[in-house]
């Protein structure tokens, strides 16, 4: 189908290159020659139905290539960790197509790769990323929000690259510069929402583009902060211990349960175990009836003076 084709554009998004037939609005556009391409994205007809009739599953795995359909909006193939095939089944849905592709593909591409992806969102603080994680809906967007308010960068929203570097230390890298922000939270720190736009099935969730609040560099990964919410009015920070580590970052792995299915339990259990071993890891409490994003960054940035403080 080829209403989605147009001048092949190049773009910068989660540490690569990518050349891409679908325009990309959301991402940085490359302007400059490039040595390489790391990833193509391309949107053609695919016949996968007799692969996709396998199984009841939105999902096909098989080694380095997962196909992904989404009924009536497209099918997606993903080989290699190097190449995105778009299949439009539905060619006025191009914003959900785009919903998917940055999400649910780039992470599986991610993991093709041997790259970490986990699900929340990542800031920059004093040189070092910190990584906030949790089940849908307990505010990890809204956190970062509160620090991007106070100056501080994002680094990334709903998919965080984690790599190494060539001394194994964990490094986050930057996916690209939008936030996906529920309307209370946009309105409790003033935005206009009257020139965004809402994110498809979600009204009251809009996308934010936020360049000039976005941290281009790969940082080190210093810590990991989980939200969970309680009915209690509190708000309790506490360290998780090495043994339960393994499994918060297992709990938090983007689309994790294709690990198993990939046949990437072994580099999952190794690549978890250099980063607990490297970085503080807390999990946070917090009231459910009240705005408590102000007072979380408040305590998170506590704890971490504190950690810098033991560590120094």
């Amino acid at each position: 189908m080829t209403i989605y084709k147009a001048e092949r554009r190049l773009y910068q998004a989660f540490g690569l290159t990518i050349e891409s037939d679908l325009i990309l609005p959301e991402l940085t556009v490359i302007k400059d020659p490039v040595d390489r391409i790391d990833v193509t994205i391309l949107t053609k007809e695919l016949d996968l139905w007799d692969e996709l009739a396998e199984t009841t599953s939105h999902f096909v795995v098989k080694e380095e290539r997962v196909v992904f359909h989404v009924p009536d909006t497209a099918v997606f193939l993903m080989e290699d960790g190097k190449k995105i095939t778009i299949s439009p089944l539905d060619i006025t849905k191009k914003d959900n197509i785009r919903l998917y592709l940055l999400g649910t593909c780039m992470g599986v591409l991610l993991m093709q790769r041997r790259t970490l992806p986990l699900h929340g969102s990542a800031i920059e603080i004093a040189g070092k990323a910190y990584a906030f994680v949790g089940d849908s809906g307990a505010g990890k967007s809204t956190l970062a929000s509160a620090f991007l308010e106070r100056g501080y960068r994002l680094l990334s929203d709903d998919v965080i690259p984690i790599t190494f570097s060539d001394e194994d230390k964990p490094i986050v890298i930057p996916s690209y510069p939008h936030q996906k922000l529920w309307t209370e939270t946009l309105e409790h720190f003033g935005a206009d929402t009257s020139k965004l736009k809402p994110i498809i099935f979600r009204e009251t969730k809009f996308a934010v583009p936020v360049a000039d609040k976005f941290n281009q560099n790969l940082l080190p990964l210093a810590g990991v902060f989980e939200l969970t919410k309680t009915s209690a009015d509190h708000i309790l920070i506490d360290p998780v211990i090495k043994l339960e580590q393994f499994y918060l970052l297992y709990m938090h792995t983007y689309r994790k349960f294709l690990i198993q299915r990939a046949g990437l339990m072994d580099w999952h259990f190794q690549t978890v175990t250099k980063i607990s071993e490297n970085i503080d890891i807390y999990r946070i409490e917090r009231p459910d009836n009240r705005f408590t994003a102000e007072e979380l960054a408040d305590r998170i940035l506590t704890t971490i003076n504190k950690e810098e403080l033991v560590h120094e």
